[in-house]
């Protein structure tokens, strides 16, 4: 009788063990998405201090950060769209950024630009452009990569007289989709543990 459940106990804290090896298996594997930001944001139409007013260009910096410890990151092309504010919203044009491959714990600056017709009512102090981002990024894990991931973001960055950006730091662009994961707790682990801690 004691054997049987000294045999019991064992097999248990086996399965136990198994179960807590997988769900941090996992978890460390778990890729986190990248962050975009646009760095630089310059509309010389906009700079009252110049005499660049007919520049019709507006040149842009897009920060990526690649946060993963030992995960790369395969980016396809960026489609990005500028938009500007007045009573409602103008798409001004469109720009593509070619993809690349961004190594684990890595910063990419990606500079582009869009033509545009500025508004006849662009002579105040303040100028609001919304910046669409959309692309898909597949994972490096070790020596093999993931699906690919939709990531969409969009972030709204304002411009004061001088054509440049008003803050000083970089405008984070935030998600305005739900991201397609393809990454799933696996529920017979947890049920297992779950299991296991009831009857432990």
């Amino acid at each position: 009788m004691s054997e049987s459940g000294g045999c019991c106990r064992c097999c248990v804290s086996f399965i136990f063990s198994l179960g807590l090896t997988c769900l941090f298996v996992w978890l460390s594997l778990r890729p986190s998405k990248p962050s975009c930001s646009v760095n630089k944001f310059y509309v010389p139409a906009l700079n009252k201090t110049s005499n660049d007013s007919q520049n019709t260009t507006i040149y842009f910096e897009i920060k990526l950060a690649n946060g993963n410890k030992d995960k790369g990151i395969y980016y396809d092309d960026l489609h990005i769209s500028l938009s500007y504010f007045e009573n409602q919203s103008m798409l001004l044009g469109n720009a593509t950024i070619p993809k690349f491959y961004q190594g684990h714990k890595k910063k990419a600056e990606k500079n582009s630009n869009v033509s545009w017709k500025p508004p006849s009512k662009a002579d105040s102090n303040e100028a609001v452009f919304r910046v669409d981002l959309e692309t898909a990024v597949r994972y490096k894990i070790m020596a093999w990569q993931t699906k690919r991931h939709t990531i969409r973001v969009s972030g709204n960055v304002t411009v004061n007289g001088q054509g440049t950006k008003s803050s000083k730091k970089g405008v984070k662009l935030k998600s305005r989709a739900p991201e397609h994961v393809g990454y799933r707790t696996p529920r017979l682990g947890l049920a297992v543990l779950s299991a296991l801690f009831l009857l432990w």
